[in-house]
């Protein structure tokens, strides 16, 4: 089971918003209201130079690199920290998963930024491997193939929360589960209400 993280597993937004009005309190030169969580919220999954542009339009490009710099230490601090919100029973559904599958996380994110996600939570363990955009460079599509050709999965399944993840998922040829509690909405998937009940949707997916 190849999972992605925000949406899907924890909600960092709060101190991914957090972390930029923090950058921005540092460069009264650029000029806009504080980043709200919902704006946050908006760009989930997206790689980070896109995030910048979405957020700072109207700033030239070697600024919106100083922010996201600023931005990306900035908030790995304060994950490794405090962490972000995990959904309910998260560890404990990850301990049941664990016993019948090999789990995976795939994201967009940078390698920082999940390796304060184990930093804070502890859940690495249950992992046997990851792969993110930040170590690759490369889309999600891609590294969701990777996984699947690197470890020899057989009967992959991608869990994430919004239609780029099912797009990603499709486009690698594996399996999408619907996140429905998390950022995104997709229709005319599997999905889960809630994280503890991907076991159960993993098994109505799974053929006799």
């Amino acid at each position: 089971v190849l999972f992605d993280l925000d949406g899907t597993l924890w909600d960092a937004t709060p101190a991914i918003s957090l972390s930029w009005n923090r950058v921005l309190s540092r460069h009264p030169e650029v000029s806009r209201a504080p980043i709200t969580v919902p704006e946050v919220r908006s760009t989930m999954g997206m790689l980070l130079p896109d995030i910048a542009r979405k957020l700072f339009p109207g700033q030239p490009e070697e600024v919106r690199a100083i922010l996201s710099a600023e931005h990306n230490g900035e908030m790995h601090r304060l994950l490794s920290a405090e962490g972000g919100t995990l959904y309910p029973k998260l560890a404990e559904t990850l301990e049941v998963l664990s016993r019948a599958a090999r789990l995976f996380l795939v994201s967009n994110c940078g390698d920082g930024y999940l390796a304060a996600f184990y930093a804070a939570h502890g859940l690495k363990p249950y992992f046997t491997g990851d792969l993110t955009a930040g170590r690759t460079g490369r889309p999600k599509a891609e590294n969701i193939a990777q996984v699947v050709r690197g470890y020899g999965l057989a009967r992959p399944v991608y869990v994430g929360d919004t239609a780029l993840d099912c797009q990603s998922a499709r486009q690698a040829g594996v399996p999408f589960l619907h996140a429905a509690y998390g950022f995104g909405q997709v229709e005319g998937v599997p999905a889960a209400a809630r994280f503890e009940d991907i076991p159960a949707a993993l098994a109505a997916m799974s053929p006799p």
